[in-house]
């Protein structure tokens, strides 16, 4: 079992219920303490932004906070030393701790691309032998609940059994069901300052020169980037600053991503995908980020000269992505993923 790759786990960096200190989230964690000290624990809480800047660090802080006798006036989140819960957290062995993420397909021998319903229903079990006193479930991340699952987790949003709380972690919450999102309180938790990003870059292993600009305030981001990603991010600036798309070398992009060698790849690629498309659609608003290279303010400038193209970059990105997770989840072959979402930002650049 030590074996299997824990898929809410960034690369070699700690785990998050590893990570005890959070930098640069001080207004989340001051509006969660606010609850608990006036008594307005919310049962469902949301915790939003881009990816890499927190969001499950906070989730597993509030989970040791809560298991582990706060009182009832608490300015911190941080725990108290030598709590007997907190190796058992760490561990995964906590009765009142649940995590719900992608299961392992011990059949395939992967992970499976969704948080499927029979995970949301251990709940049951969970909820049934645990009565005796706070609970705490994660849920890391709500995006990949199956429709199934996620409706479970409406039911229990709408009807929670006594002191449970319920930390949902999203990316993307316009993708969530209206539902869910309006039972829960939402915690935001927006990029890092630079000082925030080196600090969390290096707390996760990393060295403090990976919190460059293009990070955009994401320690996922940083440390995705300093393992590759910079370079898959340059190959398709170089691919989409020309006005003729080279297939080859479109081709040998996507069919780096092929097979189990891949996977990581896939990943790194994915994300600069989805970096090109944010980076473009913003271009289209105020122009190319001022510390932007030479080779990306000419990709930007060319791909997004004026507002129309900055909202069907925008529209594009939505697209690319529901198709890129629509494709991970019936097992579509890598290569083609990627060489699906190039030819798409191919055929709009064409029509700029």
């Amino acid at each position: 079992m030590n074996d299997i790759p824990e898929p809410d786990r960034l690369g070699d960096a700690p785990h998050p219920r590893m990570t005890e200190q959070l930098f640069g989230q001080e207004a989340a964690e001051a509006a969660f303490l606010d609850a608990w000290t006036t008594g307005r624990l919310h049962h469902g809480w949301l915790l939003t932004g881009p990816r890499g800047v927190g969001k499950a660090t906070l989730a597993w802080r509030i989970a040791r906070f809560l298991l582990t006798d706060p009182a009832a006036g608490a300015d911190t989140l941080d725990p108290p030393a030598g709590h007997p819960a907190l190796p058992r957290i760490r561990a995964l062995s906590e009765p009142g701790l649940m995590l719900l993420r992608r299961p392992w397909d011990d059949k395939a021998k992967k992970l499976k691309t969704q948080i499927t319903v029979d995970e949301v229903r251990r709940l049951g079990g969970f909820f049934g032998m645990s009565s005796g006193g706070r609970r705490v479930v994660i849920v890391d991340p709500a995006d990949d609940l199956n429709p199934s699952a996620a409706n479970a987790i409406l039911k229990l949003l709408e009807e929670p059994p006594a002191a449970a709380t319920l930390l949902l972690i999203s990316h993307q919450p316009a993708r969530l069901l209206p539902t869910i999102r309006s039972r829960c309180r939402v915690l935001r938790l927006g990029p890092l300052s630079p000082d925030a990003l080196r600090a969390a870059v290096v707390q996760a292993g990393g060295h403090e020169a990976a919190a460059a600009p293009l990070a955009e305030g994401s320690v996922g981001a940083a440390l995705e980037l300093a393992e590759g990603g910079s370079d898959i991010y340059e190959a398709l600036i170089d691919l989409f600053a020309r006005p003729t798309l080279d297939r080859a070398r479109a081709r040998a992009l996507a069919d780096a991503c092929a097979g189990k060698a891949g996977s990581a790849r896939l990943d790194a690629t994915i994300g600069a995908l989805a970096r090109l498309l944010h980076r473009a659609a913003r271009a289209g608003l105020i122009g190319p980020p001022a510390d932007a290279p030479d080779a990306e303010v000419a990709a930007l400038t060319r791909l997004a000269p004026h507002d129309a193209a900055a909202r069907a970059w925008a529209k594009l990105a939505q697209e690319v992505g529901d198709r890129i997770g629509h494709a991970r989840a019936v097992n579509v072959d890598p290569a083609a993923i990627v060489w699906d979402a190039l030819a798409r930002i191919d055929d709009q650049a064409r029509r700029i």
